[in-house]
């Protein structure tokens, strides 16, 4: 029912005519420039050569190069974007390798990778969890912060740098400490 008023509101409104829309031809007319314009027929050749000359004029567009980079390159809300994009990928190639393995002949049972990860050195056991697990947290981590954001809080610049650093720690320290515990 509200649906439907809604609808033939909208129509009426449609179908009333509107000060603007009749004062239209009026306001045209009243502001209507004249410059005389001049035009000559060029050819193929000359024709290329303008358009060369106005592509000269153009401002060009600005490159990254012409940015600060810690703020394009280093700055936490890029490496998020890594990560998840890390994380996902990740997990597309993992997920299509186990639909595969059986039509392939490769063991991707649960048994067979903790078997494989158990006869790893401790070094390289920690430094696996390390890879994965520091991402992990910074996304996380980084990803509080970008809600936090979506309430317009935080947008100081000097916020934000503190913010940076306190992510970088956060999850260097938060990640060391899963690597210790598991």
């Amino acid at each position: 029912m509200n649906v439907q008023r809604v609808g033939v509101r909208a129509l009426q409104q449609v179908s009333r005519p509107n000060a603007f829309a009749q004062n239209l031809p009026r306001l045209m007319v009243g502001s209507l420039q004249t410059r005389p314009v001049s035009t000559e027929k060029v050819s193929e050749e000359g024709a290329r050569t303008i358009l060369a000359s106005q592509r000269l004029a153009r401002p060009v567009s600005p490159h990254l190069a012409a940015y600060d980079p810690k703020q394009t390159w280093f700055s936490a809300s890029v490496w998020t974007r890594i990560t998840g994009m890390g994380f996902t990928g990740g997990l597309y190639i993992f997920s299509l390798s186990y639909l595969a393995a059986p039509l392939t002949g490769w063991h991707l049972e649960s048994t067979t990778l903790a078997a494989a990860a158990a006869g790893l050195p401790f070094a390289a056991k920690a430094g696996l969890k390390f890879f994965v697990t520091w991402p992990f947290m910074f996304h996380l981590l980084n990803g509080s912060r970008h809600l936090h954001w979506d309430f317009a809080k935080g947008f100081s610049k000097p916020t934000i740098k503190t913010g940076n650093m306190a992510i970088l720690v956060g999850s260097l320290v938060s990640a060391l400490g899963v690597v210790a515990l598991i």
